[in-house]
């Protein structure tokens, strides 16, 4: 919005130029998604507060999680307003790349949304049953899917091979849209798995997110992709000022959820945080590097699986929980220290991710 408008005053003043480049855009989203969260932040965690809507702790979990029961949840929803708002106000709203993973973001938080309604409004502890959570995720992220196979050039329907220059497979109609039901269905859970420490799972998605924006920035730009022989996707570059708007909020939300937290993320932020990740490194057709960037999410999910497949078939257990970041609490670790080791450890697969731009 505020982008058109400042097209429409260059004509009177030649300074409002500057409003056309995407650096200096991704830069104001990232503030704009700051400030509104640092700013609605507390009022919302009022609100919340007053509402009753708390944290319920699992009694079979580490003792020190007990003195979270009844913080306040469902902080997500910040994200998401931060986000929408800094995207609706300096993004190209005529560029189908935004408005695509703008739409799949607010679905999928939708779908967390009523999950943590049912179990902190309803008192309901199953919240949204299983079947009918992954149905829904399933039906936005396969619309999704098919919206983008329908319109994409062949370079968007190419699975690029990190590391290897010219190397890449490409994709028919079922492989892709399959490929990309899969990106998208498996970070958001993959996000919301890892969601159990204060501030554990929203720094690595701000991380994750902004290198995904640089190579949104890369791939959008015809000089940059063809010198760093990545696909070049006209237009896709305008999705960094989404990036920047999910940094920003996913930082104004850390103010409030570093450790002790005064507010979590939610089903409402982590489901729809996933979602984005996962539609962004699709629309760069960066989907492995995604899995190497989000590697502590691909390890909180695995041990998820190996956790449940163990129990089911030999009665024992491979961890002292799952996911892997009670494991760890469990042992004894101090949650601060679970909480920065894991950050630093994705602080190096996205440098990692990063690297594959000019090592190929």
């Amino acid at each position: 919005m505020l982008y058109y408008l400042a097209q429409q005053l260059e004509h009177y003043y030649g300074g409002f130029h500057v409003f056309n480049y995407l650096t200096l855009r991704a830069i104001l989203g990232i503030l704009t998604a700051l400030a509104i969260s640092l700013l609605v932040g507390p009022a919302m965690i009022k609100k919340l507060t007053s509402y009753k809507i708390g944290q319920t702790v699992r009694d079979d979990g580490p003792i020190s999680h007990l003195t979270k029961a009844g913080t306040p949840t469902m902080g997500g929803a910040l994200i998401l307003v931060a986000i929408a708002i800094a995207t609706l106000l300096w993004s190209d709203l005529s560029n189908r790349y935004v408005w695509v993973v703008l739409i799949v973001t607010l679905a999928f938080g939708v779908i967390g949304w009523v999950d943590d309604y049912k179990k902190l409004v309803k008192k309901d502890p199953e919240g949204l049953r299983s079947r009918y959570k992954y149905f829904w995720q399933s039906l936005f992220g396969l619309a999704a899917a098919i919206y983008l196979y329908k319109y994409a050039s062949p370079v968007e329907t190419r699975l690029i091979i990190p590391f290897v220059k010219g190397w890449g497979v490409q994709l028919g109609m079922v492989s892709f849209i399959f490929l990309t039901y899969l990106v998208i269905v498996g970070t958001s859970n993959a996000v919301n798995l890892t969601d159990g420490l204060d501030g554990l799972a929203i720094l690595p998605s701000v991380m994750v997110g902004s290198a995904l924006g640089i190579f949104a920035y890369v791939s959008g730009h015809a000089y940059f992709s063809h010198y760093l022989g990545i696909p070049y996707v006209p237009g896709v570059g305008e999705i960094v000022i989404f990036c920047g708007a999910l940094a920003g909020a996913g930082l104004g939300f850390l103010w409030f959820n570093t450790y002790p937290a005064q507010v979590f993320m939610g089903d409402i932020g982590a489901l729809a945080l996933g979602a984005a990740l996962g539609v962004i490194a699709v629309l760069v057709r960066q989907e492995l590097i995604l899995f190497i960037m989000g590697g502590v999410f691909v390890i909180e999910t695995v041990s998820v699986i190996l956790q449940v497949g163990s129990f089911k078939l030999t009665g024992k257990r491979i961890f002292r929980m799952a996911p892997l970041h009670h494991h760890f609490e469990l042992k004894g670790w101090p949650e601060p220290r679970v909480i920065v080791r894991f950050w630093i450890i994705t602080v190096v697969l996205v440098l990692i991710g990063l690297a594959s731009l000019k090592i190929r």
